[in-house]
């Protein structure tokens, strides 16, 4: 009689932190104020601005549904306002305007073709800089150098995040001497850019 009573009553005391850990989880990730994200989109309420007026809560679903200066997140359903450099973001969308949003966060965009500026393909790039991914984003980067470490890994999530350039032309990325005290794992520091051989 008195197990299933006993039983949902610890449930409850092992539950009742999550929506707690779920507000300031999403907080974290979406800079948003340390609240959980339901009751940041449903909320009707004013909360007050710095320059002592009230700003009334939008829901929307597009960005034309938000007034200049404010962007539609369309995760949670509200208007909020431009992200400025520094500031987390998803979207160049997020951002005000001259800056981008590069991995997560508002950055003056780089003009095409430079070192650090998005591209698609290498011919994007200079003729020194090749077209690669640097946390996810394909960005515009420097060939490698002569004795500059020059390891790929053979794939996985390293590889497809984190991408590396080849070396130079005229160069070749070959492994050096073989350190046989080192364990194979650690002999990828070998790899390094070099000249043709004659």
């Amino acid at each position: 009689m008195w197990a299933l009573p006993a039983r949902l009553w610890v449930l409850s005391f092992l539950l009742w932190p999550l929506p707690v850990a779920h507000g300031f989880i999403w907080a974290w990730m979406y800079s948003l104020p340390q609240h959980s994200p339901d009751e940041a989109a449903l909320s009707k309420s004013s909360s007050p601005m710095a320059n002592g007026k009230d700003l009334q809560v939008t829901t929307c679903s597009q960005d034309r549904h938000c007034a200049q200066g404010l962007f539609c997140d369309k995760h949670f359903g509200v208007c909020l306002s431009l992200r400025q450099e520094g500031q987390y973001c998803r979207q160049d969308a997020h951002c005000t305007r001259g800056l981008s949003c590069m991995f997560g966060k508002c950055h003056q965009t780089v003009p095409d073709g430079q070192e650090g500026a998005r591209c698609r393909q290498d011919k994007d790039c200079g003729p020194a800089a090749c077209c690669a991914r640097q946390h996810g984003e394909m960005v515009c980067k420097k060939r490698l150098v002569m004795d500059e470490s020059c390891y790929v890994p053979p794939g996985g999530l390293a590889f497809s995040i984190n991408q590396v350039c080849p070396c130079q032309e005229g160069l070749v990325c070959r492994a050096g001497a073989i350190d046989q005290e080192k364990a194979p794992e650690y002999q990828k520091s070998n790899w390094r850019c070099m000249k043709l051989s004659p």
